[in-house]
């Protein structure tokens, strides 16, 4: 089918333009969205393009990858957060500690974020 300078394919649905003496289809990449991606989120990109490439060509085609990162970034800062606010309690790591004993809190609060982190890799970045 044959329009101005366009040309429609019935098979296939696809169209393409003219220009000068050869017609081009029109393929786009779906547009993404623009989110800001965090350390966990970066850090899952780069655990995937070396271990899961076709998952991450997959994404990267279908305009998705950064909504994904997007998605286990928050799903990683939502799991940390949860995880620390209950060791913290489990640990008797309180208000109370930190206006008496500021060094010993932050040591312990230090401690207990690296664990947290390390179960936030290992259960959501790293799989």
């Amino acid at each position: 089918m044959k329009l101005k300078n366009e040309y429609i394919d019935e098979r296939t649905g696809i169209t393409y333009t003219l220009k000068g003496d050869y017609y081009f289809p029109n393929l786009s990449i779906p547009i993404d969205t623009n989110y800001a991606i965090g350390k966990y989120g970066k850090a899952h990109l780069r655990y995937i393009e070396k271990h899961n490439i076709p998952l991450c060509t997959e994404l990267r085609l279908g305009g998705k990858l950064n909504t994904y990162l997007h998605s286990i970034d928050e799903q990683c800062n939502s799991l940390l957060e949860s995880i620390i606010t209950k060791l913290a309690k489990e640990e008797n790591v309180t208000e109370e500690l930190k206006a008496n004993h500021q060094l010993e809190w932050v040591a312990r609060m230090n401690n207990i974020k690296n664990r947290a982190e390390e179960i936030v890799y290992n259960d959501i970045v790293y799989v």
